[in-house]
């Protein structure tokens, strides 16, 4: 029911203090990286790619590219997602997402196919303006993403944030994400909040409903 739902939306807070001593468990873990995996994308692209920091290690290395501000986040949160999009459009991920697409049983006939096929390159054309331009589109597909994956998980009661501080160049040095064609553009932890996270307990705050909504 929608008020299930918005009563985890109006639950659902910043974690700004994790207790390191609490893990997401791997099998709730492997539904997360599920939810990533069905995450919608604008004509069904797909260009997000996660790279996921589940050991104390593999966190600190991400914690190198980091804002102090959010080195907390990171080095004690259960896990770390860092969201990278690719640097160019690619044909063969195009002809790897319509044959996925194909064997999954999208297309009555070759027809269908063939228009799915011509439609998407005709929207990701639209994009291909500059480098920048198609990063940007690619970007927009990370976000609905995270905001998918962090709604789901707050329905898990797993808490999570989502961070811009970093350095991303130097993410993508530390992680090798330039050799693959890839940048980073915003991580995301979660994990559980820790006794003393006053996020936990403020008030949520947002603008009153007639500043943001408007009739047409």
């Amino acid at each position: 029911m929608i008020s299930n739902v918005l009563e985890t939306v109006q639950k659902r807070y910043t974690a700004k203090h994790y207790d390191p001593s609490r893990k997401i468990s791997p099998e709730d873990w492997a539904k997360v990286e599920e939810i990533l995996r069905l995450a919608p994308s604008s004509v069904n692209y797909q260009p997000v790619e996660y790279f996921v920091a589940s050991t104390e290690a593999a966190r600190a290395k991400v914690a190198k590219a980091v804002l102090s501000i959010n080195a907390e986040r990171v080095l004690k949160a259960s896990h770390v997602v860092v969201f990278t999009v690719p640097l160019a459009a690619r044909e063969s991920h195009l002809k790897a997402v319509l044959e996925k697409e194909d064997l999954d049983g999208r297309y009555a006939n070759p027809e269908l196919k063939n228009a799915q096929d011509q439609g998407r390159r005709h929207f990701v054309g639209l994009h291909q303006i500059s480098p920048a331009e198609i990063t940007e589109w690619f970007t927009r597909q990370a976000y609905l993403a995270c905001g998918f994956v962090v709604m789901a998980t707050a329905e898990a009661g797993i808490d999570s944030t989502i961070m811009e501080g970093f350095d991303f160049p130097a993410l993508d040095r530390e992680l090798g994400l330039r050799e693959k064609g890839l940048a980073s553009v915003l991580v995301v932890s979660f994990g559980y909040h820790a006794d003393n996270d006053g996020n936990a307990i403020r008030p949520k705050s947002r603008l009153a409903r007639d500043l943001v909504i408007h009739e047409l």
